[in-house]
C-alpha cells in the first residue's frame, strides 16, 4: 500500500505496484457472448482461467523511469509522452511471440525460455536494444518527431518498419498499408525478397543486443527464407472526431481473425493496446503506469514479472478515438492468403461503401512504383549513431494529421 500512497503524494515519481487484494479490478462479465482475444474465443463462464492466462501472457510495456538518457543527454523517463511508443512495442512484441514461440505459448513466471528472453532483450530500455524506447524515439526524428513528442499510430508504425530492418534474428518484414489499401502484390514482393546485407553492413553492422560482425556474416551466408514472416499494420481513420458506428462490427471482427495482433489507438493523447473485446467493450493493456527501468548486471535472468499484466482494462467501443492502427501477423504465404480471404469475407464483405479498408491484388496505376525498404548502407558500430534524418527528404508518407489525433 505504501507505493500507492507515494503515488498520490509524489505523482512525478509514480511507481505503482499492484498487490493482491489492494485494488479491485473489474472482472469479465459472465455472458453468453464469447470474449475474443487476438483471434481466440473464450466462454466467459467456463474458460475464465484460460482467458486470464492468455491475457497475462501478452507482453506489457509501460512508462519507465531512471533509464539511461535518450541520446546521451535526453529524457530519462517516457512518462507523459511515450504511451503510443509503448503500445507499438506491445503490438510488435506480440508479433515476435507469434514468430518465435507461437500464438499458443503461455508465460510462466520464473520459467526460463531462451527465445522468450531474447524477445524481451529487444525491448529493454537501453540504447543497444533494437526496439527500445531509445531507438523508437530517436528513429522518430526521421518521421518529423522530436524526442519526447507524442506519436500517432501511423508514426509508430513507420518507425517500427525502419527498425525491423536492423533485426536479423526474426527476419520480420513489416508492411504499413497506406491510404486504407492492402496491396497483395506489394506484400508478396516484400516477403519474398531475401534480406541480404551490403558488404559494408556485413563488416560493420551492429545488430541488436551485441551481435558481432562475425555472426552477421555467418547469417548472411545462411539460406534466405522463401517467405519472410509478415507484420501487417493498417493505419485507419474511422470518423472525424469520434468513431463512426458503421465500423463497429467490422472492427470487432478483426479481433476474431487468427492472425490478429490487435490494435493501437485509444483517446486523444492517451494510447492503449487493444487485444480483444467482449460485447461492446474493448479489452486493452494500459501503458500508463510508471515502473523503474530494468537494469541487468552480469549474466542474470531478466526479472520479467513487470512485463506482464494480470489486470486488463475495458472501455466502450464508442469511446474509441477514430485514429487507430490494426495489426496482423502471417508466418508464411499460406497464412497471408488465408488472412486476405477472411478479410474480404468477414470485414469487407458486401459493405464496400462502409468498408474500413480494401484488399486489392495490384497497385493502382496512378500510384508510384513500390520500392522495397532497405537498410541504410554505411551502418556504424553504435546502433544509436545511425543518421536518423538521412531519409527525411525521400520518405513517401509523412505522419499526416489524420493519424495524429492520439
Amino acid at each position: 500500500m505504501y507505493s500507492l500512497i507515494a503515488a498520490i503524494w509524489r505523482p512525478w515519481e509514480v511507481c505503482v505496484t499492484y498487490e493482491a487484494g489492494a485494488i479491485q479490478f473489474e472482472e469479465f462479465p459472465k455472458t453468453k457472448e464469447p470474449a475474443w482475444i487476438l483471434g481466440v474465443g473464450y466462454n466467459t463462464v467456463k474458460d475464465r482461467q484460460e482467458l486470464q492466462n492468455d491475457i497475462s501472457s501478452r507482453l506489457w510495456f509501460t512508462y519507465r523511469k531512471n533509464f539511461t538518457p535518450i541520446g546521451g543527454t535526453g529524457p530519462m523517463s517516457d512518462q507523459g509522452w511515450g504511451c503510443m511508443l509503448r503500445c507499438g512495442q506491445m503490438m510488435l512484441g506480440q508479433a515476435l511471440i507469434c514468430r518465435h514461440l507461437g500464438r499458443d505459448w503461455r508465460w510462466k513466471s520464473a520459467v526460463y525460455d531462451n527465445d522468450y528472453t531474447k524477445i524481451l532483450q529487444l525491448f529493454l530500455d537501453k540504447k543497444d536494444s533494437c526496439y527500445s524506447i531509445h531507438q523508437i524515439a530517436q528513429m522518430g526524428v526521421s518521421e518529423g518527431k522530436s524526442v519526447g513528442q507524442w506519436f500517432g499510430p501511423n508514426t509508430v508504425a513507420q518507425v517500427l518498419k525502419k527498425l525491423a530492418l536492423f533485426e536479423d534474428w526474426s527476419s520480420l518484414a513489416i508492411h504499413v498499408a497506406m491510404d486504407n489499401t492492402v496491396i497483395i502484390d506489394d506484400i508478396k514482393k516484400l516477403c519474398r525478397s531475401a534480406r541480404q546485407p551490403t558488404p559494408s553492413q556485413v563488416t560493420n553492422s551492429f545488430l541488436c543486443n551485441g551481435v558481432s560482425a562475425e555472426q552477421t556474416s555467418a547469417r548472411s551466408r545462411s539460406p534466405a527464407l522463401p517467405w519472410q514472416p509478415l507484420m501487417l499494420i493498417i493505419p485507419l481513420r474511422l470518423g472525424l472526431s469520434e468513431l463512426n458506428p458503421v465500423y463497429t462490427d467490422c472492427l470487432k471482427a478483426c479481433f476474431t481473425l487468427r492472425q490478429s495482433l490487435g490494435m493501437i489507438g485509444g483517446k486523444p493523447n492517451h494510447a492503449h493496446y487493444f487485444i480483444g473485446y467482449v460485447g461492446n467493450s474493448l479489452v486493452y493493456l494500459d501503458p500508463h503506469t510508471t515502473q523503474p527501468a530494468v537494469e541487468l548486471e552480469g549474466n542474470v535472468p531478466i526479472p520479467d514479472s513487470s512485463f506482464h499484466c494480470t489486470h486488463p482494462s475495458r472501455m466502450n467501443i464508442q469511446d474509441l478515438d477514430p485514429s487507430i492502427a490494426l495489426g496482423f501477423f502471417c508466418q508464411d504465404e499460406a497464412d497471408f492468403a488465408d488472412l486476405c480471404e477472411n478479410m474480404r469475407r468477414l470485414i469487407i464483405g458486401q459493405k464496400t461503401q462502409n468498408a474500413m479498408f480494401e484488399v486489392v491484388q495490384s497497385r493502382p496505376a496512378h500510384w508510384p512504383p513500390y520500392v522495397l525498404p532497405t537498410r541504410p548502407d554505411g551502418t556504424k558500430t553504435d546502433f544509436t549513431s545511425l543518421d536518423y534524418e538521412q531519409d527525411i527528404g525521400d520518405r513517401q508518407y509523412d505522419s499526416d494529421e489524420e493519424f495524429e489525433i492520439l
